[in-house]
């Protein structure tokens, strides 16, 4: 039909209409409809908080240096050699009963990677209830670094001066 656009609005002298609001200015902001939204943003960060926090929940409650409850490290149990990881289940039973100078001795990499996570996680949820997303590229050289320090943590852990080391 001429005279008539998509949007079903009248054209008048040749020129189309600017598209109405969706909802009436006379309506207002809807409170419900902001808590809803930010409460939909923060399911994600809240969800992955509740999985990290039963973790270390379990890890609290069942200690790992009683025998039989956690699978051995298969690089230790194999070669007799400590890998990167190993230490860590005790080393985050040792944090959650707030003991940090043990958990830095069964593994001190895994008390940073903890406290990272923690930060990380902290400006997650912040940009989530702003709307925004947390975008984290790290460049090659960072990546290649911490494969370096993990590797050289591994070595030097395994070597008779890195006695200090073991877990």
């Amino acid at each position: 039909m001429p005279g008539v656009n998509a949007d079903s609005q009248r054209v008048v002298r040749g020129r189309t209409p600017l598209p109405r609001p969706r909802c009436a200015p006379e309506d207002g902001p809807r409170p419900e409809a902001g808590a809803r939204a930010l409460l939909g943003r923060l399911v994600v960060p809240g969800a992955v908080l509740a999985a990290v926090a039963g973790a270390f929940a379990y890890v609290g409650a069942v200690d790992p240096n009683q025998p039989g409850h956690y699978p051995a490290c298969p690089l230790l149990r194999f070669t007799g050699l400590y890998c990167p990881g190993c230490g860590g289940l005790r080393s985050a039973h040792a944090f959650v009963h707030g003991d940090l100078l043990t958990a830095l001795r069964d593994n001190a990499p895994a008390v940073a990677g903890y406290l990272a996570f923690a930060v990380l996680w902290t400006l997650w949820a912040v940009r989530s209830i702003h709307g925004r997303p947390l975008r984290i590229e790290p460049r090659p050289v960072h990546l290649w670094t911490l494969g370096i320090l993990f590797a050289a943590f591994a070595v030097v852990r395994n070597l008779p001066f890195g006695g200090w080391l073991h877990p």
